[in-house]
């Protein structure tokens, strides 16, 4: 089942095999995106969906110093090499729009001032330009600014499609600025926006509920990570959370719910993947640490609809080909995931 067709809001993709969005900075310091993106991408467009890496909504609100972005013209420009190029290859496509919050530093983006909803840092250091250095405290939000990046995610959302993009996948995980307003570690406010999970996750659902009248609700996934610790992240009941989330978003006839089911870091443990499942009776992709056989095994057994590959695809472009046939899978090198050029990239051997 994991190389059969499905429906997916608008669309009909090949097989059930996603790749998972990847940080993989080769944007450059103007934030562009450029020819050899659109090579990586169209090497890996035989997966049912592409989902890009986390893209820029504004100006100065970078974390990773050579993001891509999707706020100018230019990069609208820039990012039709990748659309046509994966199109071209028989390819779907969506990108992941965001908003980077407490994560953005100063030095990464002209001085430009952190903000997130409350004042708390990221334990630890980022690197900059200036080296390794303290992770800013970020200004909380005024509720009057927040409207304002709502607004913003519903242009970028309007900006990816006229880039030709087939849908966009909101960012609310990893302990970026969606996540920092539905997760307790990071979110200290009071009412409208702190407090209870309603209040937590209304940046959230003003998000897709602008996003979604942008471009229409068959065009628009989510992305949700309730365990991740990644970026100080922690909430107390994210069983609780998720399944007040995915009653609700199983309301909007999004075109996906994508899941991420553990912690990077192991230090959050729970059944979310049940949670969602039996609250999301849409299309559920399930990502973090699949190989092909459990993949398959979950999808047989209705735990999921699709699997997203993150690393198995970055090092395997012909990666359903390798599950056909029972090849094994290249290895990932680590080492060359968010360095400049080709190499780690677009370099990866296929069958």
């Amino acid at each position: 089942m994991l190389l059969d067709p499905i429906k997916v809001g608008a669309m009909t993709l090949k097989n059930r095999t996603i790749m998972a969005p990847l940080t993989r900075c080769r944007a450059g310091l103007e934030h562009q995106p450029n020819a050899m993106m659109a090579e990586y991408y169209s090497q890996r467009a035989s997966a049912g969906l592409l989902i890009t890496e986390c893209t820029m909504v504004m100006e100065n609100t970078s974390a990773f110093a050579t993001e891509p972005g999707i706020y100018s013209d230019q990069q609208i420009e820039g990012w039709k090499l990748t659309t046509d190029a994966v199109h071209k290859a028989g390819g779907k496509i969506f990108m992941q729009i965001w908003h980077a919050g407490r994560a953005a530093h100063p030095d990464l983006n002209g001085g430009a001032e952190t903000v997130s909803a409350s004042a708390i840092a990221i334990d630890g250091e980022i690197h900059t330009p200036n080296g390794m250095v303290p992770n800013a405290t970020p200004r909380a939000l005024r509720d009057d600014e927040i409207p304002g990046i709502v607004e913003a995610f519903a242009q970028a959302a309007k900006n990816a499609i006229a880039a030709g993009f087939d849908g966009v996948e909101v960012h609310a995980a990893n302990g970026y600025l969606i996540d920092q307003f539905l997760r307790e570690s990071a979110n200290q406010r009071s009412a409208p926006y702190g407090g209870s999970m309603e209040n937590r996750a209304r940046f959230l659902f003003e998000v897709l509920n602008a996003v979604t009248d942008a471009i229409g609700s068959e065009r628009v996934g989510v992305r949700l990570s309730p365990l991740n610790s990644f970026n100080s992240m922690k909430d107390s009941d994210p069983v609780g959370l998720v399944t007040y989330l995915a009653t609700r978003l199983d309301k909007m006839n999004l075109a996906y719910l994508h899941m991420m089911r553990s912690d990077f870091f192991g230090q959050q443990e729970a059944d979310v993947m049940t949670a969602a499942r039996e609250n999301y009776k849409g299309t559920l992709i399930a990502n973090m640490g699949y190989n092909a056989e459990e993949a398959e095994q979950a999808i047989v057994e209705g735990k999921a609809d699709t699997i997203a590959f993150g690393t198995g695809f970055l090092a395997n472009p012909d990666l359903p080909e390798r599950i056909a046939k029972g090849i094994e899978w290249n290895a990932p090198d680590q080492s060359t995931f968010y360095t400049p050029g080709p190499e780690g990239y677009t370099d990866y051997p296929t069958l």
